[in-house]
């Protein structure tokens, strides 16, 4: 029997294991000296005409709620944005929510659709939150492996082999955390099929939408039969450099954002009122001559990064999206939080392992990109020298 306090807390969430990111860089936090690679977040600023807006916003006493659902104004935004971008049309009154943050639309996505014990399909190497958020929301987790040599592509053989009578949900999170992976046409197509034949409803994880650097965006909604079983999920903080600002947006067809809805209403009320006109700024006018300079960076030290680690003969797949790369590691005999302790240790230089992304991520190092070519190059410098003692140890 659990004795003291521990004994009132409930089961599900005592049996989460914390983040593997923020448990790896508790430890960073007390090296100052060291390079981080580790954070998902871009270097940027928040666009300048954005944050102004922002101020305004505060200065004009804006600074009430708004409707639950978020501004009509920017809602209206969203869903231009997506005919742009995804070719469905959703009706800004009904079918769009401004959520804090990406997080919050998976969170309620997940408590929406889950009823005990139905089981959602992750495959993996995966976003952090995806596994806990399903276990809390009463849900299953079952993984499928994804693999280098395939692109960390989800197959609809592998789906299929997956699928139970107990299936209701797929994850997808394309381009991806942490493989920078993604999808064509003809792949998503595929797994399309799979999901009509079987009835899931699919949850969307489309965050990384504007950092592509090879092919076109394919939003699986957009396929046929797939609109009125997505529920798609994207947000400012990536493509606009709006971490801090928490904000983000899910689409979905009435009947779910209607429920979705409801428990946004009680837990969070509304996204941030300044946020929120930040983000209008954003979207209205020509927004891609915002991120098109972000993108065009990230392009580049995603080609150096690449070029170094090839280099250094680490096989990494060249991620086609997001702002990661995932070199294979496996080589130097280690398991991934070993190698990266150990760097850490010896050449203050700081990565994530690919565990916490998951048992497929084992053998893999996440790196971020989403910094200037200066601290690239130092980290480079500082990876090889290490590279290079292992090796010398093993001969």
């Amino acid at each position: 029997m659990t004795s003291g306090t521990e004994r009132f807390l409930a089961d599900n969430i005592q049996s989460l294991a914390p983040s593997g990111i923020r448990k790896f860089f508790d430890i960073v936090s007390e090296r100052p000296d060291a390079i981080s690679l580790g954070v998902g977040e871009p270097d940027f600023d928040t666009p300048w005409k954005m944050t102004t807006e922002g101020i305004r916003s505060l200065r004009e006493g804006r600074t009430f709620y708004t409707a639950n659902a978020g501004l009509i104004e920017l809602r209206q935004a969203i869903s231009a944005y997506l005919t742009e971008r995804v070719g469905n049309t959703y009706d800004p009154k009904n079918e769009i929510i401004v959520t804090v943050g990406g997080s919050e639309a998976i969170d309620l996505a997940f408590r929406v659709l889950l009823n005990p014990g139905d089981e959602v399909i992750i495959p993996q190497p995966a976003f952090v939150s995806y596994e806990p958020c399903t276990i809390m929301a009463g849900g299953v987790p079952v993984t499928v492996d994804l693999k280098a040599d395939n692109g960390f592509v989800l197959t609809p053989e592998l789906l299929e082999a997956a699928i139970t009578p107990k299936t209701k949900v797929l994850l997808l999170s394309y381009p991806n955390n942490p493989t920078g992976a993604t999808l064509t046409f003809e792949e998503a197509a595929t797994i399309a099929k799979v999901v009509v034949k079987h009835d899931l409803v699919v949850v969307s994880d489309e965050i990384y939408t504007e950092l592509l650097y090879e092919g076109e965006h394919v939003s699986i909604a957009s396929l046929p039969e797939m609109a009125e079983r997505t529920i798609l999920i994207n947000g400012f903080s990536k493509t606009f450099a709006m971490t801090g600002w928490r904000i983000g947006y899910l689409a979905a067809p009435r009947v779910l954002t209607e429920q979705m809805l409801k428990l946004h209403q009680y837990i969070i009320m509304t996204a941030p009122t300044v946020s929120q006109y930040a983000a209008l700024e954003g979207l209205t006018g020509n927004w891609r001559e915002i991120v098109e300079p972000m993108r065009e960076s990230y392009q580049q030290r995603r080609n150096y990064l690449h070029h170094a680690l090839t280099k250094m003969g680490i096989p990494c797949y060249k991620a086609k999206g997001a702002f990661y790369l995932f070199p294979d590691i496996s080589q130097f005999g280690m398991t991934s939080e070993e190698f990266a302790l150990k760097l850490l240790e010896e050449e203050n230089l700081a990565c994530v392992p690919g565990s916490a992304f998951g048992a497929a991520g084992e053998g893999y190092l996440r790196l971020s990109y989403a910094y200037s070519l200066e601290e690239l190059k130092e980290a480079v410098e500082r990876l090889e020298r290490f590279v290079a003692r292992l090796a010398a140890e093993t001969e």
